[in-house]
């Protein structure tokens, strides 16, 4: 007799869950969505320098912004108060920018030893840029992208700096392209 109650209630208890699931009223469950993942990576927030430019006599005549990309350091200038006309600019190698001539800032930056000048078949200098043009009222702008290099290999244990020579650049003449005295300067600090 026992063996026939057991079978009874097997059957019972699975007709009994057969039909829950056949005609159940009960609102069912919405799907849960994920917990985002703590540790999932968070876009980095780029490496960035500045450098506020000055003549020797202390006056402001612009500002530098060297951001890291992916690529390269892209140089973005924009300086104001300066004399018309193409100008040489340069990274230069030390963190100095003491006047009246500023040649503490040291040569261009030159980490592989090359040849100055964008134009010079054994150049350039990493610090080597193309002429800052100086519009009529002063103003001059211009964007950069030094490739292959790193803000941790330009801001070394001295330093570097920005410098505004007062004539321009021929690009091949070493070290320095004819692009005579340095007008401005301005040391890179990490933001």
């Amino acid at each position: 007799m026992i063996p026939v109650r057991l079978s009874l209630c097997a059957s019972a208890l699975a007709c009994a869950l057969t039909l829950s699931a056949c005609g159940s009223d009960a609102p069912t469950a919405e799907p849960v969505e994920p917990i985002a993942d703590s540790t999932a990576a968070v876009p980095a927030v780029p490496q960035m320098a500045t450098a506020s430019l000055k003549t020797a006599d202390g006056r402001d005549v612009g500002m530098v912004t060297a951001t890291e990309m992916e690529d390269g350091i892209n140089i973005s200038v924009s300086a104001t108060g300066l004399e018309p006309g193409d100008r040489g600019i340069h990274v230069h190698a030390t963190g100095k920018c003491d006047g009246p001539k500023f040649e503490t800032a040291g040569g261009h930056w030159n980490p592989v030893g090359t040849k100055h000048g964008l134009s010079n078949p054994q150049g350039a200098h990493s610090g080597d840029m193309p002429n800052l043009t100086v519009a009529s009222d002063g103003t001059g702008k211009m964007e950069y992208m030094i490739r292959d290099a790193g803000l941790a290999e330009m801001l070394d244990a001295d330093g570097a700096a920005l410098v505004i020579h007062a004539e321009a650049d021929d690009q091949m003449t070493d070290p320095a392209g004819d692009s005579g005295d340095r007008m401005a300067c301005g040391v890179f600090g990490r933001n």
